[in-house]
């Protein structure tokens, strides 16, 4: 294990997802570890609260060909030459518990030969959590299903995986098609597993599909925060918060600063006024399980502006 100061000298940071400004020292100094497809929209909110974004992506999150070609397995007819029917007209729902599982499967369906729904049939749910159902738009239900009076949109009132397996009700049996990660290189967490056993309890028969996959961006992703850490508080270059979206994005930081000799114990020891900030209580219970300590947990998690407002209360 390298001592943190001679592993930080050979280490860079990753490109802002906006326009790249100088710090300023005397304003907050906000780390978030968002995956890409999310960085941008909070590093907005944290720019309007006149902090500085610093982006420390801990995990990278996109669909892979293989991913791909699991989905299409749904989506297609076995013989895409006949007219046998798609296997998705077996189910009666999908639940996306996240932005990238809808945009998978969005780029799925634009290589399906047809929509994979028959314009006649029972009535199929789409759910969605928060913002994210903002994709399930006309274009997204149009390659579903040429009638879209078929599709029923379903945004739960608590945006958690659990509140869309109250939204969805009792299954009787039916099946609902889950689009989740495929965690490579981290522990996957156990809010999956559970969604999973929350609607097989819920009288559905849940099918699990590898959506995209969830990896750890590597040993340098923590490498600014190490460095902040290694400096210590008090002067330039502070640290005054950490916001974490996900559990796997929590895990992601404690191996990169593991890289650099450095525990969650050292970095609260050299940054005792750090603000930890979860999006929402299931992030904020899997940053507990790993050994992170969370003070700021958003009570409105549907989009990021509810841990920035959070945030913006511990200070005020």
């Amino acid at each position: 294990m390298k001592s943190p100061l001679m592993a930080i000298q050979n280490t860079h940071r990753p490109p802002s997802p906006s326009t790249t400004l100088p710090p300023n020292h005397s304003r907050r100094q906000i780390a978030f570890t968002t995956p890409e497809n999310y960085a941008a929209r909070l590093s907005h909110l944290l720019r309007l609260k006149n902090w500085d974004p610093l982006w420390c992506p801990t995990v990278i999150v996109e669909p892979t060909p293989q991913t791909k070609s699991s989905l299409l397995l749904h989506l297609s007819p076995p013989n895409p030459n006949s007219n046998s029917k798609s296997s998705l007209e077996s189910f009666s729902a999908i639940a996306f518990t996240s932005r990238t599982g809808i945009s998978a499967f969005s780029q799925a369906l634009e290589t399906a030969v047809k929509p994979p729904l028959l314009p006649y049939g029972d009535v199929f749910t789409i759910s969605a959590l928060g913002r994210d159902s903002e994709l399930l738009n006309d274009a997204f239900v149009d390659r579903i299903c040429e009638n879209r009076e078929r599709i029923r949109v379903l945004v739960p009132k608590i945006s958690t995986p659990g509140g869309i397996v109250a939204a969805l009700g009792f299954g009787g049996g039916r099946k609902v098609l889950c689009p989740v990660p495929l965690v490579v290189g981290l522990e996957e967490p156990s809010v999956v597993p559970n969604f999973l056993r929350e609607l097989e309890s819920n009288g559905w028969v849940a099918v699990r599909v590898d959506g995209y996959e969830t990896r750890w961006a590597g040993r340098e992703c923590a490498a600014e925060v190490a460095a902040r850490v290694v400096r210590g508080g008090g002067g330039e270059g502070v640290l005054d918060a950490v916001v974490f979206t996900s559990t796997a994005e929590v895990e992601g930081m404690l191996k990169s600063l593991e890289e650099y000799g450095l525990d969650w114990g050292l970095v609260k020891g050299r940054l005792p006024e750090l603000v930890v900030a979860a999006h929402g209580p299931v992030t904020a219970a899997g940053a507990e399980r790993l050994g992170v300590g969370v003070d700021v947990v958003s009570e409105r998690f549907g989009s990021f502006e509810g841990v920035v407002e959070a945030l913006a209360l511990r200070w005020k």
